[in-house]
């Protein structure tokens, strides 16, 4: 596959406008890119803007705390997919997991899961805030919660995606059936060529536009 195959080409800044979301998914839909990364409030405008192209939308739940009730993250997954939106990244509860709530944890993925309604769900574990242990802990988690991806960064912490934390991730999510998907901090092909060797997925990014075009060069 090629570099386009693995971006979402993300837009989750809180003072994004509308047509900043449009212009992101008309970079996607020239660069044929994946998909489009943007907040549950553009999911309808990306859906429409991207109606002519093969390009999916994916939408962003609990974020980027991870900390609000199960049921209003439940409650933002149904809405986006209803407003067209093709994937779901959650946000994990940290806290809980940091607690050893791990019944909590699970339950809060299942949720989203359901409401998801068979639409793949990606859960972010902000991998700069936790210890190898726990890493290893959230994966078996989110493949017990039922979703499909293990996702490292909101991108609003203080670190993102670290090759180390990719190959951990890639070696864990392998027992279980699940992909990875590095975000935070990937802005040159370099990174993202690392990101890609170290077991990536998925590769979430706001450079997607050129980090094809550095690849086509």
């Amino acid at each position: 596959m090629t570099i386009q195959n693995y971006i979402e080409h993300t837009l989750l800044k809180p003072e994004a406008t509308a047509q900043a979301i449009i212009n992101l998914c008309k970079e996607a839909q020239e660069a044929e890119l994946f998909a489009v990364c943007v907040n549950p409030c553009y999911v309808e405008l990306a859906k429409e803007t991207l109606k002519n192209s093969f390009v999916k939308v994916v939408t962003v739940v609990g974020f980027p705390l991870g900390a609000t009730f199960s049921r209003i993250k439940a409650l933002e997954a149904e809405l986006a997919i209803k407003d067209g939106a093709d994937e779901i990244d959650m946000v994990m509860n940290i806290g809980a997991l940091k607690s050893g709530a791990y019944h909590a944890v699970i339950e809060d993925i299942k949720k989203v899961v359901e409401a998801a309604d068979k639409h793949p769900v990606k859960v972010i574990i902000e991998t700069c805030l936790l210890t190898d242990e726990e890493k290893i802990q959230a994966v078996s988690l989110i493949a017990r919660g039922g979703a499909q991806f293990v996702k490292t960064s909101t991108g609003f912490n203080k670190a993102g995606a670290t090759v180390a934390d990719v190959k951990l991730l890639r070696k864990e999510a392998d027992k279980y059936g699940l992909g990875v998907k590095a975000a935070g901090g990937i802005r040159d092909a370099a990174t993202a060529k690392a990101m890609l060797a170290a077991g990536a997925d998925r590769l979430g990014t706001s450079a997607g536009k050129a980090l094809a075009e550095a690849y086509h060069d």
